[in-house]
């Protein structure tokens, strides 16, 4: 059972990066690379600050600011540098790696008898991992009512709008490469949080713990859309929230079918492309139809 609540909690923590990465690929559509640099940044900015007697919940708001600074640099280089933005990403991930190596003075920083926001004195009564889930809870829960104001707002729809037809943006009065710049900010900053998130609730960052997490948040925004269906922008939100605690209950019933944790990474690729060519076998084959009118037959 103690598994299965860290599965939630896990799914919850990496929604937050989900929802981040949901900003820059399905919204501006664009996949942004930065995001393997930005994860970690956040992770290694919050143990970091911790380790150095700040307090765990300013240390969860450096890590999004880090982010933040991640995803300005990307812009910046993308809209006033006029470079490809899969160049800009990875150009800004490749930098970050150094400055994640600088900021904890090593490849690997423990929060060894350190504080941390999933060990505070009101959840030392908690069941075991039901931190996770109830930290993962508050945070995805402001994160979702604060998103959906702010795409409810003029600037939000202007963000909308941006991704839909950069040309319709910029006939309408709306600079689309800073509403670029905006999503790459906000996106990052997410990104950047949920690293700090993670790093604590596994006690401690590493400058390698970037790697792959962007198969992890392109498989939460794509099992949430397969398995939900269509939705409005809100409710896309919460899908991905959705999708990324099914693709946690994945990959513990893959290890529960005796695969070693080495093939993880493998195992995040193949249910990422199982999630994406399903749904277009089924389009072609009209399986969904052809069930259905095989059940009204028995019927």
């Amino acid at each position: 059972m103690s598994l299965w609540i860290s599965a939630i909690g896990q799914g919850l923590l990496y929604g937050i990066l989900g929802i981040g990465l949901f900003l820059t690929f399905r919204i501006l559509d664009f996949p942004d690379m930065t995001v393997e640099g930005t994860f970690p940044f956040g992770a290694a900015v919050a143990v970091a600050a911790i380790t150095h007697g700040v307090s765990p919940i300013i240390a969860t708001l450096l890590a999004a600011v880090a982010g933040m600074l991640a995803g300005l640099c990307t812009g910046l280089l993308a809209t006033r540098g006029h470079m490809p933005l899969l160049i800009a990403g990875i150009l800004t991930m490749t930098g970050l790696y150094s400055i994640n190596l600088r900021v904890m003075g090593r490849a690997n920083l423990s929060l060894l008898n350190q504080p941390n926001l999933f060990i505070t004195s009101l959840m030392k009564n908690m069941p075991s991992y039901a931190s996770s889930v109830l930290v993962g809870v508050v945070v995805i829960t402001i994160v979702v009512v604060l998103l959906i104001l702010f795409l409810n707002t003029e600037l939000g729809q202007g963000f909308i709008a941006a991704g839909d037809n950069r040309a319709m943006a910029r006939s309408l009065g709306i600079n689309p490469d800073n509403m670029q710049i905006l999503g790459l900010v906000v996106g990052n900053g997410l990104i950047g949080l949920s690293g700090g998130l993670i790093a604590q609730n596994n006690g401690y960052a590493d400058v390698s713990m970037g790697t792959g997490v962007i198969v992890i948040g392109l498989a939460a925004i794509i099992i949430g859309e397969v398995i939900f269906g269509n939705l409005t922008l809100s409710q896309r939100l919460i899908a991905v929230v959705l999708g990324s605690i099914i693709y946690r209950f994945v990959i513990l019933i893959v290890l529960a079918l005796g695969f070693s944790a080495d093939d993880l990474k493998l195992v995040s690729a193949v249910v990422l492309a199982l999630a994406i060519i399903v749904p277009q076998i089924d389009e072609r084959l009209k399986l969904r139809r052809t069930l259905r009118n095989g059940v009204k037959m028995d019927d």
